[in-house]
C-alpha cells in the first residue's frame, strides 16, 4: 500500500465529485431531476469502461446472496442522489455540500435503530453537536421580526434543507446496507452496479416530462457525468493504497472545492454562519470517526488478549 498516493487519489475524487455537483447546480433546476440523474450514470459509464478494459478486470455477477444487499443499497444511493440533486436547486453549493456531511451523523443513528449496534454518550453527542450546526448554518435563513412576533422564515432554503437532509439520510441507508459488502465484494463491482442503477431509475422518469437541453445544458450535464465516473474511479483507487480510516478526513476537503467553484462560477459568497456551522459539523464527524476507530480497535485487541490467556 501507498497511503501517499492513496491520499492524492480521495483528494483528486472529492474533487470530482464536487464538480459533478457544481454542473448539476449550473443547471440551476432547468432539467427534470430523473432526466439529470440518467445523464449522471450514462456519461459516468464512460471513464468507467476505458477503466475496466485498462485495468483488464472482469466483469461477473455478484454472487446471489449480495444481490439483495446490493439492490437495498443502490436504491437507497439513488434516493440521496436525486434528494441532493434537487436541493442543489434550492441552495448555494456550500449548503448543500454542508448538509452532505450529516451523513456519516445518520449512520451513527441508523446503526442504532436497525442493527442495534450500541452507541455510546460519545457518539450520541457528536450526532447532537453536528445538527446544533446544520441549525446555526440555517440560522440567516430564520430572520427574527421582534415588531410582529413570529420569525420569518425564508420557505425556499428550508425546502432545499430538508431535501438535503433526506438526500444524507438516503446515504446514510446505503451505507449502512453495503457496510459488510466491502469485505467479499470488488468496489469496482459495487462502483458499477450502482451506476447502471442510475441509469435505469433515471431512464424510468423519461415519461415525466424530459425536455431537449440546449448546447450549455448539454455540456453540464455532460460535464457532470464524467466528473462523477472518475470520481468513482479514483475513490476505488484511493481505498486499494490506503485504509479508509485514513481517507475518511479527507472527505471534508468538499468544502474547499465547494467554496472555490461556488464563488468562481456562481459568485456565492458563504456566510459567517455557513463557515461556523460547517465546522461544527465537519468537528462532529471527525469525533465520530476516532471514536469508531477506536472502539474498532479495542474490539480487535479484546479476542486477541483473550486468546492468549
Amino acid at each position: 500500500m501507498d497511503p501517499k498516493k492513496g491520499i492524492l487519489f480521495k483528494l483528486a475524487a472529492m474533487l470530482a465529485f464536487t464538480v459533478m455537483s457544481a454542473c448539476v447546480k449550473g443547471l440551476d433546476g432547468a432539467i427534470p431531476v430523473g432526466e439529470v440523474v440518467f445523464c449522471r450514470g450514462f456519461f459516468a459509464l464512460i471513464p468507467l469502461c476505458f477503466w475496466f478494459l485498462a485495468s483488464s478486470e472482469r466483469i461477473t455477477i455478484p454472487a446471489a446472496k449480495n444481490i439483495g444487499r446490493l439492490l437495498a443499497g443502490s436504491s437507497a444511493g439513488l434516493g440521496g442522489m436525486f434528494f441532493g440533486f434537487l436541493a442543489l436547486a434550492y441552495l448555494p453549493l456550500v449548503n448543500v455540500t454542508v448538509l452532505s456531511y450529516t451523513t456519516p451523523l445518520f449512520t451513527i443513528m441508523l446503526a442504532a435503530l436497525l442493527l442495534r449496534e450500541k452507541v455510546r454518550i460519545y457518539r450520541w453527542s457528536a450526532v447532537l453537536t453536528g445538527f446544533i450546526g446544520v441549525f446555526i448554518t440555517l440560522s440567516p435563513n430564520l430572520v427574527l421580526d421582534a415588531a410582529s412576533g413570529p420569525a420569518q422564515i425564508d420557505s425556499i432554503a428550508m425546502i432545499g434543507t430538508a431535501l438535503a437532509l433526506t438526500g444524507a439520510l438516503c446515504a446514510a441507508f446505503s451505507s449502512i446496507a453495503v457496510r459488510h459488502l466491502n469485505s467479499i465484494e470488488k468496489p469496482s463491482r459495487i462502483v458499477l452496479i450502482y451506476t447502471l442503477a442510475g441509469v435505469v431509475a433515471g431512464f424510468a422518469t423519461i415519461g415525466f416530462g424530459w425536455k431537449m437541453p440546449d448546447f450549455h445544458q448539454f455540456l453540464l450535464l455532460a460535464g457532470g457525468g464524467l466528473a462523477g465516473g472518475i470520481g468513482q474511479i479514483t475513490m476505488t483507487l484511493s481505498l486499494r493504497h490506503a485504509q479508509a480510516s485514513l481517507l475518511a478526513p479527507f472527505d471534508y476537503t468538499t468544502m474547499i472545492w465547494a467554496i472555490a467553484l461556488g464563488y468562481l462560477f456562481m459568485a456565492e459568497v458563504p456566510t459567517g454562519a455557513t463557515i461556523v456551522g460547517a465546522l461544527t459539523v465537519i468537528a462532529a464527524g471527525l469525533f465520530a470517526m476516532w471514536r469508531e476507530n477506536r472502539l474498532a480497535k479495542q474490539a480487535v485487541r479484546e479476542p486477541t488478549a483473550s486468546a492468549v490467556r
